[in-house]
């Protein structure tokens, strides 16, 4: 069973950008789709953006313009490319793996939007 490593996390001030990275324990040839969620404090886990292994991709409107998701399938990777971050994208993100009827998450990272 494959297992997945987020990174890149951290405090931005409004307008900044980060980069998230999750890496897979496996090669991700297999897997059909991967992407992200994320929660914030007191409300529900919602996707932020998805890939499948076509390389087409869909994003929540609210991120729509400002967020990349993009795979490495060689580095067994996927990144999500966040740009002009804003406080209400404050929410711990987590990566998903679909491989079949199976999915697995990541353990989580958390990013925080303040001045």
């Amino acid at each position: 069973q494959v297992q997945l490593v987020e990174s890149g996390g951290g405090l931005v001030q409004p307008g900044g950008s980060l980069r998230l990275s999750c890496v897979a324990s496996r090669s991700i040839f297999s897997i059909n789709a991967m992407g992200w969620y994320r929660q914030a404090p007191g409300k529900q886990r919602d996707l932020v953006a998805h890939i499948s292994d076509d390389g087409s991709t869909n994003y929540a409107d609210s991120v729509k313009g400002r967020f990349t998701i993009s795979r490495d399938n060689a580095k067994n990777t996927v990144y999500l490319q966040m740009n002009s971050l804003k406080p209400e994208d404050t929410a711990v993100y987590y990566c998903y793996a679909v491989a079949g009827t199976l999915v697995v998450w990541g353990q989580g990272t958390q990013v925080a939007v303040s001045s």
